[in-house]
Parts: C-alpha cells; sequence; structure tokens
C-alpha cells in the first residue's frame, strides 16, 4: 500500500509560531559514549503539523486523550482554493461544489499550496484563511476534522473557525504540506496520529494518507 507523509519533519529551530515553545532536540545519550543513542526533546504543544483538541479553545471541551481515535481518520474532500491570494478569504462559495460529499466521518482538507512558503517570515501571517460562515456550513453538514496547509484556518489575531470547529467537537490540523500529492491516490484516506499527551490541548501528528475503498466508506489501515 502507498502511503504518503502530509507532515513537516521536527528539527531544532524549525518554524513555530510566534511566542510557542521553541524546538530542540538534543542527543541526551550516544552510541560512542553510552551505547544507545537517546534524544532530549523539547517542544510546544502546537508545533509543525498538529491536531487541536477542543480544550485548545473551550475550557470543558475534550482533551487530546479524550477524543475517539475513529475521528481522527476519514476519506478526504480535498478543496483546491491555490487560486486564494495571500491573505485573502476562503468563502463557503469555495466549498459549494464540494457539498455534496460533506457528511459525518469524511475530513476537509483545504489545499492553499501555502505549505510552500513553510519557512518565510510571511507564513504565519498572510496565508489564506476560512470565513466563519464557511466553517458553520460545513459543521452543519456534520463535519468533525478540518484539515489546513496553514498555520491556521483563521487570519492571524483570530480563532472565530476555531470555536465553531472544536466548539462541535470536532478537531483542526494545520501545517499540513504535499496536499497536491493527494491526487495520485484513488479515494484518499486520511489519518492524523498525534502524541498521546494526557490532557493535552493539542499534539503533533504524523499526517498519511493512503487509497481507501469506496464501496465500503472505510479505512484500510496498513
Amino acid at each position: 500500500m502507498a502511503l504518503l507523509d502530509l507532515s513537516h519533519p521536527l528539527t531544532t529551530g524549525m518554524p513555530v509560531h510566534p511566542g510557542d515553545p521553541e524546538v530542540r532536540a538534543v542527543p541526551a545519550a550516544t552510541l560512542e559514549r553510552d551505547g544507545c543513542n537517546v534524544l532530549a526533546v523539547g517542544l510546544g504543544s502546537h508545533t509543525g503539523t498538529h491536531l487541536d483538541a477542543p480544550f485548545h479553545v473551550h475550557a470543558d471541551g475534550a482533551r487530546l486523550d479524550e477524543l475517539p481515535l475513529e475521528l481522527l481518520t476519514g476519506p478526504a474532500v480535498v478543496v483546491d482554493v491555490q487560486g486564494c491570494a495571500p491573505g485573502s478569504a476562503i468563502g463557503w462559495e469555495h466549498l459549494a461544489p464540494h457539498a455534496g460529499r460533506l457528511r459525518p466521518g469524511v475530513v476537509v482538507l483545504l489545499h492553499t499550496g501555502w505549505s510552500a512558503r513553510w519557512g518565510e517570515p510571511r507564513y504565519f501571517a498572510d496565508h489564506p484563511w476560512l470565513t466563519t460562515d464557511a466553517a458553520r456550513r460545513i459543521v452543519a453538514a456534520g463535519v468533525r476534522v478540518l484539515g489546513v496547509d496553514t498555520a491556521s484556518p483563521d487570519p492571524a489575531g483570530s480563532l472565530d473557525v476555531h470555536r465553531v470547529v472544536l466548539g462541535a467537537g470536532g478537531v483542526i490540523v494545520e501545517n499540513l504540506t504535499g496536499l497536491a500529492r493527494l491526487a495520485t491516490l484513488p479515494d484518499p484516506h486520511v489519518g492524523f496520529f498525534p502524541l498521546p499527551l494526557a490532557g493535552a490541548d493539542g499534539a503533533p501528528v504524523r499526517a498519511l494518507a493512503w487509497p481507501g475503498t469506496p464501496a465500503a466508506g472505510q479505512v484500510d489501515m496498513p
């Protein structure tokens, strides 16, 4: 089975959202000195490609370890919005052509192409963003997982889309990369596998995509 990795690697000094903890991964033990290699790793819960749990913005929202794992996989509805200008809004008119596919269990992925700017100073500030109205329509259709190849589905300084999606018991996956490759998969399915941090508001994920089985509408795991 072909698996596609949609995650940014975790490395020392990698880009992080302004104000978030810097990433540090340094040897704590080495093969030469200690007989084995061990890394000491420090990072924030929203480092790199990561998942936001409802607790991220809602005090009574589910924490990471309270989310059903079944929520975190499903058939992907990829919305190509690469034509959106930097800093512009992604409205319902962009998603309406896919409205018939929006239902419980699917994962909506906004493919803006912004991941090509990963590492640039503008990455965290000027990305296209989803309108609150479009977020409400997605949630009303039963969708509970939204993924973006930007730093956030919201414009800088806002958490309105977060409150809509996470307030419905959903999750948001940010900083995806390589979404163009999903076009090579028949009936693409995706899965987001976070570190099992107890009581957390989010965690880095290994985001994977694979070809699905259209007849059953189920995920065939490797």
